[in-house]
This record gives structure tokens, sequence and C-alpha cells, in this order.
């Protein structure tokens, strides 16, 4: 699920084809897009869960101003994965609350 032409920013021109690790499961995207577009390609719309009342979370602003689409991301919690460029090799995980657990970690 791509847009394939967008209203204002045209045809989106993409990198070449790579593959990530996101929360125990292979995916692939393309070089350079936002983490948060390749996950949204694989149909993925959770991307953290709130730690008061353990609420899901997604994209939302999508130009990195509101915390709604942080992750853990290579271990390194909060990263902002709208704004952050996909690389070959990257391991995103859920991140549950404000800081560095992951969906591993909740569940031990």
């Amino acid at each position: 699920m791509r847009l394939a032409d967008h209203p204002i920013l045209g045809k989106p021109v993409h990198g070449k084809p790579v593959t990530f690790d996101f929360d125990g499961r292979q995916l692939s995207g393309f070089e350079g897009e936002p983490i948060a577009a390749a996950l949204r390609a694989a149909s993925v719309a959770i991307h953290r869960y709130t730690k008061k009342y353990h609420s899901p979370r997604g994209i939302f602003c999508a130009i990195g101003r509101c915390t709604d689409c942080v992750m853990v991301v290579n271990g390194r919690p909060n990263v902002r994965t709208c704004v952050t460029p996909l690389e070959d090799g990257m391991t995103v995980r859920t991140q549950y609350g404000a800081g560095a657990r992951s969906g591993e970690e909740e569940a031990k």
C-alpha cells in the first residue's frame, strides 16, 4: 500500500530495495524512505503504546513534531520514524512507554 502519485509531491522516487527487522519479522522497503512509510506499506499501523493507558499510537503529524510514531530503532528509544530514513538491516521494535522497552522486553 504505497502512494503511486501524491497530489502535491508527485511521484515518489525510491531508493534501492532493502530489508529490515520489525519485531522479529523481516520486512522490506526502499532505502532512504521514512521508516514509518515502509511500515505502513507493510500494513503496520501501531508504532508504540502509551505508558499510562497502554493506548496504541501510530503516525499522526508525519513531520517529526509529535511523538506518536516513536519506536526503538537499533536499540535506541524514542526515534521519530516518520522522519528517520530506512537503512538496510535496521532493527525496529514497537515501543512500550517512554523508554527503551520494546515488545521483547515487555514480554519478560
